[in-house]
């Protein structure tokens, strides 16, 4: 007897799968056509038991993304009913939620308002030439092999020395936090979260000592502006500062990981794409955004709480409950871009969703797009007859809900 897939019919109903697993981030885009079609806000059960509504298309997600009646401190929203449910948050967790992803109005302002000269277009163009000796110095490294395991090797290493440099991370701790930001953000159930408890503890744990040494003796970084900035008064707490240097060095490369990786293997996977960028570098801009709207390095988009019930057509969301809005799927919308499935680096126009919309589009979106920009078109032009060793079959992709990016995508050039 056939096994029945995640995309196919029961009894009338669509399957859900487990939107965290390695099976579905292979290839999630067939059910996402499918809720496209069929199901536009769709009910379901994530892996940490929590209830959530799936929006798929275009127009709704943008909706979701802009419409205050969508909070994100789910605190705000919920009724008693609802809060007497909640799942157990350890005591370690609750500094990390008081970050910019977790607040609405005037507290989200407040905190971005912080951060937000450090990421400002002009800033990061004078990372450029730091950002173009990194990639230069990793592909150096790779040269005498032919062989290089891009992740590990190339995307990862980029934006964690860029990011890191930045707040002012030292050299030799910058390995650490890339195994406890991997741990964390795989955490896709209550059990995966208590097995990433001790990562999160040593992150924590970490964090405060730096304050500590910025406190003793500033230096011209990033941490050390908050640091000053939470010693100033009511302008940010021990807790928020905790919450947006955390936020920052996750969100900061985990991202750019997962753009540099995902784009190359869809390059590799449409060589006619990657030979007209290669002879055409200067197309590297439009590239890198069709290469953000067709891999969609962040899937989902992080929750969404109903202030009130609300009614969109047929659908009732209730007031409290969690909606997700999918980015990967609203940028593969037929009804907004034309043959979506279809890779096109000189698509005009392109307003993918692929670092969000309204108040909380991505604010380090102008750094991972630079770094996407360089960190491609100088593999492309340093590694001629670039191909992938071993099956695309054996790939494996990142357990999680809310990231798509690979494990490990293995390279051989000339």
């Amino acid at each position: 007897m056939a096994t029945l897939q995640p995309t196919e019919v029961l009894r009338g109903q669509i399957i859900a799968p487990n939107l965290a697993s390695r099976q579905f981030k292979a290839n999630p885009y067939p059910f996402y056509a499918r809720l496209r079609a069929e199901a536009p806000f769709y009910r379901t059960t994530l892996p940490d038991r929590q209830v959530a509504w799936l929006v798929s298309r275009y127009e709704d997600v943008l909706m979701v993304l802009k419409d205050e009646r969508f909070a994100k401190d789910r605190f705000a929203t919920m009724t008693p009913e609802q809060h007497a449910k909640m799942p157990w948050m350890p005591g370690l967790l609750k500094p990390l939620a008081h970050n910019m992803l977790d607040q609405d109005g005037a507290n989200h302002t407040r905190l971005r308002t912080l951060v937000h000269k450090a990421f400002t277009p002009r800033l990061i163009e004078r990372l450029r030439e730091r950002t173009q000796a990194v990639c230069d110095a990793l592909l150096n490294a790779a040269q005498p092999n032919r062989r290089i395991d891009l992740i590990h090797e190339y995307a990862l290493p980029l934006p964690v020395t860029i990011i890191s440099e930045l707040l002012g991370v030292p050299p030799q701790d910058r390995h650490k936090f890339q195994a406890w930001s991997k741990r964390i953000v795989s955490s896709s159930s209550s059990s995966d979260l208590l097995l990433a408890l001790p990562a999160i503890w040593l992150f924590i744990r970490y964090l405060r000592g730096l304050f500590k040494l910025r406190r003793a003796d500033p230096q011209d970084d990033l941490i050390t502006a908050l640091v000053q900035a939470e010693e100033a008064g009511d302008v940010l707490s021990e807790d928020e500062l905790l919450g947006m240097v955390f936020l920052l060095l996750v969100a900061g490369h985990e991202t750019t990981v997962n753009l540099i990786g995902s784009g190359t293997l869809a390059l590799l996977q449409n060589p006619e794409q990657l030979d007209l960028l290669r002879q055409n570098p200067t197309l590297i801009k439009p590239a890198i955004e069709e290469l953000l709207r067709y891999t969609s390095p962040v899937d989902i988009a992080t929750e969404r709480f109903a202030r009130e019930d609300i009614t969109i057509g047929e659908v009732t969301i209730p007031r409290g409950e969690q909606v997700l809005a999918v980015l990967g799927s609203a940028n593969r919308d037929e009804r907004q871009f034309t043959n979506p499935d279809i890779l096109d680096i000189t698509r005009e126009p392109n307003k993918h969703l692929a670092f969000g919309h309204g108040i909380h589009f991505c604010l380090g979106a102008p750094l991972a797009r630079l770094e996407g920009q360089i960190a491609v078109n100088t593999l492309l032009q340093r590694m001629p007859k670039l191909r992938l060793t071993g099956t695309e079959q054996a790939l494996r992709w990142r357990k999680g809900v809310f990231l798509r990016g690979l494990e490990q995508l293995p390279l051989a050039f000339a």
